[in-house]
């Protein structure tokens, strides 16, 4: 996975940023909220958020409602490069991992629930 990332210029956590992004789309979102949902807790994520700014991924914006807060979202080059990733990323797990629709509902439901058990 991380050299079919690396071809398109993404890190793991990058990626992960990116996929948390296009989970709230089209709303925005903070900093923290970004942070809360990563799957490696201890990323530095204003520098991640800074190097996709950088590459014009996500488009960082003062929030309407209260100007002292960064919000983040997708650019229309990030929603892409996260879908080509994406795509990739979907056909190796495809390759590797055998798991019916059953199986992956049940995946998911237990990961929520991990989710919000720490949070």
């Amino acid at each position: 996975m991380s050299r079919e990332l690396k071809n398109f210029g993404l890190t793991h956590e990058q990626y992960n940023v990116l996929r948390i992004l296009k989970g709230k789309s089209p709303d925005e979102m903070c900093v923290k909220d970004i942070a809360g949902r990563m799957i490696e807790k201890n990323s530095n994520v204003p520098r991640i958020i800074d190097r996709l700014v950088l590459k014009k991924l996500v488009k960082r914006t003062t929030d309407s409602t209260d100007k002292r807060h960064t919000v983040m979202s997708l650019t229309q080059a990030g929603l892409n490069i996260l879908e080509l990733c994406t795509q990739k990323i979907n056909e190796i797990f495809d390759r590797s991992i055998q798991m019916n629709d059953t199986e992956a509902k049940e995946l998911n439901e237990l990961l929520e629930q991990v989710r919000k058990a720490e949070g």
